[in-house]
């Protein structure tokens, strides 16, 4: 790229990102960006979709049992474009459905937070129904590149327990099929292939199995012995007002309305650049702070040098019980990011279950795959000043999440 070009692309992305605050402090303001119900991830706006792109709610709706063609996809959509497979044979909806079948189709990717916390309800769903004709569907549309590999899935797979079908969605065919936009997301489709109820985001847990019910009776079988869970919403701390949203690391989703999740001007002078941050000390909510010699790349940002007295740091201003940090190595080489909140390391209280103490007493975790990171549960809920640093140049974030559950991540 000539000078010229590279000022011009600057200054593109200095206008674009300038419309995104303004866009986003309005956004914040009136779809209410402190509401802890947040239990969706939306779909992320493409630097493209800028200027038509909707609003995501925080809260999605949850419609009434609609008929398969009134639904926002085509009336023909199934199962398209799938790159392999998990836990089963190649199959589809009209396949399953003409068998007398219910099938229950979930889109989520295995980084997701709002997905990870569904799958035990939908574990509990295939226990009691798999024999009564209920087949969930997974269909595993990633959100990220990293995602789309089948070793990753397949470890997910084995460690979250998911012994249901599973459909790798990597170029998003079926996820455009259905014309959905969030993760996760439920459409329970009934022998007469028509989606008798649909789910968007966490919660809704007993409604969600009622339904299930529903349709099951409806192919002619008997639920009646099988008891019904009793969880709709999992608690929150009934403290919390407020939960900081997720925060992407890379520039695709930073040039975006929805986006500036970085505070520091400079990340946004030009793509792929290298850049030394200065910590001045000031962390605004709902965004992050970098200190040392980072690069914005279009899916994350990256350490971009080696150190060895963890002098270059992320930080961020939270709010809100717990948090979580995708993190994707660059190289296979496995490496190590240290955890402070307020200045201090993490107490034993406040340990996520991937933390833990060296003999310094510092806290860490050890970075060894592409996946999500559960690195602080707070006792209570509260304001804190989260500050990561790794000695890598493999360390690459594209992703941090934070909730409010009582005693959850």
């Amino acid at each position: 790229m000539n000078h010229s070009s590279r000022q011009s692309g600057a200054l593109a992305m200095r206008v674009l990102i300038a419309i995104a605050f303004t866009v986003a402090a309005a956004f914040a303001i009136a779809c209410g960006s402190s509401d802890p119900a947040s239990t969706v991830t939306p779909i992320p706006p493409t630097p493209t979709e800028v200027a038509e792109a909707p609003a995501p709610t925080s809260t999605p709706p949850n419609p009434e049992p609609i008929a398969f063609e009134d639904l926002p996809r085509r009336e023909d959509a199934d199962l398209a474009g799938i790159d392999a497979w998990l836990n089963t044979e190649p199959t589809t909806i009209a396949n399953e459905t003409s068998k007398g079948n219910v099938v229950l189709i979930d889109f989520w990717t295995y980084t997701c937070v709002n997905c990870l916390r569904t799958l035990p309800f939908l574990q509990e769903w295939h226990e009691k129904y798999a024999d009564l004709g209920l087949v969930i569907l997974g269909v595993h549309a990633p959100e990220f590149e990293f995602e789309k590999n089948l070793a990753n899935v397949q470890r997910a797979v084995d460690e979250e327990g998911v012994n249901w079908p599973v459909a790798l969605d990597n170029e998003m065919e079926t996820w455009d099929a259905f014309k959905n936009r969030y993760w996760p997301a439920k459409y329970l489709i009934g022998t007469d292939n028509e989606v008798a109820y649909s789910h968007f985001g966490e919660g809704a847990y007993r409604e969600t199995e009622l339904e299930i019910r529903k349709a099951l009776a409806a192919a002619g079988k008997d639920v009646s012995a099988i008891p019904i869970g009793e969880i709709e919403n999992v608690e929150r701390d009934a403290t919390a007002y407020e939960v900081t949203r997720e925060l992407y690391g890379g520039y695709h989703r930073n040039y975006s309305v929805f986006g500036a999740y970085a505070h520091q001007s400079e990340y946004y002078n030009e793509p792929d650049a290298t850049v030394e941050y200065v910590d001045e000390g000031t962390y605004p909510p709902q965004k992050f702070v970098l200190h040392g010699l980072w690069r914005n790349e279009s899916e994350a940002i990256v350490h971009a040098r080696t150190t060895e007295d963890l002098s270059d740091y992320i930080a961020l201003r939270f709010i809100g019980r717990s948090a979580n940090v995708v993190i994707d190595p660059p190289e296979s080489e496995s490496f190590r990011v240290y955890v402070e909140l307020d200045d201090r390391p993490l107490a034993v209280e406040e340990f996520g279950d991937d933390i833990k103490h060296d003999v310094a007493g510092r806290s860490y975790f050890d970075v060894v795959e592409g996946r999500m990171y559960r690195i602080l549960e707070v006792p209570e809920f509260g304001q804190h000043i989260l500050k990561l640093s790794s000695n890598s140049s493999n360390f690459a974030i594209f992703a941090f999440t934070f909730g409010v559950y009582d005693g959850g991540f």
